[in-house]
Parts: C-alpha cells; sequence; structure tokens
C-alpha cells in the first residue's frame, strides 16, 4: 500500500523535522546545562511547605472550612428544616429530618419547625458554600476551622451535636457576609429574620 496519499484525519498536514544534531547536541551538554540552571532556581527559592503543627497557615476571611448553625441572640436554633440547603448542596452531602416543637421548647427553637436531625457527610462535601447562599434564616455558615482528620469514616459524619455552636461561645461570622447584607441588618426599620 502506498502511503504517500494517506491523509490525516483532521485534514492538518504534520511537518516532520529530519535535521541532524551536531556534535555537541549529541553530548546532550546543552540540555544538561538547561537542567542544572532550572534546578539551581528552585534551590535559591524561598521554600513552599511550613512545618504545621508548629507554624499555622494564615487562612483568607473568606476561607471555606467546617459548617456551623449559628444561633439566634437568645440562644435558639436558626435552622427551619425547610431543606433548600439540602437541595442546593451539589454533592447531597446535607441530609435532614424535621419536627414540630412541642409546648415549652420555645426557648430552643425560634420556629414551629426544627430540625430533629441534621447531618453533614464531611467526606461527601466540597465546600462550595452554596447551603448558605441558600438558607434563608442565615442559620449555615462556613467557618476558617479545619476539618480534623480521622482514620474512620463514621467520625466525618458531623450532626447537630458538632454544627450547632455552643450558646456560651458564638462563632463570629460577620467576615463571610457582604457589606451590603451588613449594612441592611443595620437599619432599624428593618428587621432581618426576627
Amino acid at each position: 500500500m502506498d502511503n504517500s496519499n494517506v491523509q490525516s484525519l483532521s485534514g492538518r498536514s504534520k511537518v516532520v523535522s529530519d535535521k541532524k544534531l551536531s556534535f555537541v547536541e549529541r553530548l546532550y551538554l546543552p540540555a544538561i546545562f538547561k537542567g542544572m540552571v532550572i534546578t539551581l532556581k528552585h534551590l535559591l527559592k524561598r521554600k513552599a511547605t511550613i512545618r504545621y503543627p508548629e507554624t499555622k497557615r494564615e487562612f483568607s476571611d473568606i476561607y471555606r472550612g467546617r459548617h456551623v448553625l449559628k444561633r439566634d441572640d437568645q440562644g435558639r436554633e436558626r435552622c427551619t428544616a425547610c431543606g433548600l440547603c439540602a437541595v442546593a448542596c451539589p454533592a447531597e452531602a446535607i441530609t435532614m429530618v424535621a419536627a414540630e416543637r412541642k409546648a415549652g421548647e420555645e426557648h430552643l427553637y425560634r420556629e414551629e419547625k426544627y430540625a430533629e436531625k441534621y447531618e453533614i457527610n464531611m467526606l461527601r462535601c466540597i465546600f462550595c458554600g452554596l447551603c448558605e447562599e441558600a438558607c434563608p434564616k442565615e442559620s449555615i455558615f462556613l467557618t476558617t476551622e479545619i476539618v480534623k482528620s480521622d482514620f474512620l469514616r463514621d467520625r466525618f459524619i458531623y450532626g447537630k451535636d458538632m454544627l450547632v455552636e455552643p450558646i456560651d461561645k458564638p462563632i463570629d461570622i460577620s467576615k463571610r457576609q457582604t457589606p451590603a447584607v451588613l449594612a441592611f441588618k443595620k437599619e432599624k426599620n428593618r428587621k432581618h429574620n426576627d
């Protein structure tokens, strides 16, 4: 079969160089010299690694880390188990079970409906932040904390015991909100999420 009439599938012609190497190029000295120059440049650069337990890396204010379920000013859980965060989650990492608030539980939950069970599978979570954007009650936020590593998969399913912020230590999330949202909240004639 004659290969002179064979066309490439893309229709583009290929240019093949048949240049002979000089004596110096055959010794590969220029290539070795170029490689040594690149190696020396990298040796003189500042190291990119840090010694983690002793030195902590500084994160941006908008770093997306571990989730937190916020409480309101009176210490009640803000989450109403509407499910918008679970629907917005592209990794399907959030699951919840809604329940009705009983008489006498007004100091625990701010709405009639609350999340009896709220779980986030941290192994599936991609920390995109869509859950906090979807939440109409500003209940869920991503903090600057790192999710701790572990050897067992079961420990990466965070329930309400690990997600709801403690009453005595509220977590500051003001840097996660835009200046427009913070300005809106300061207006006294517009009550936001009361």
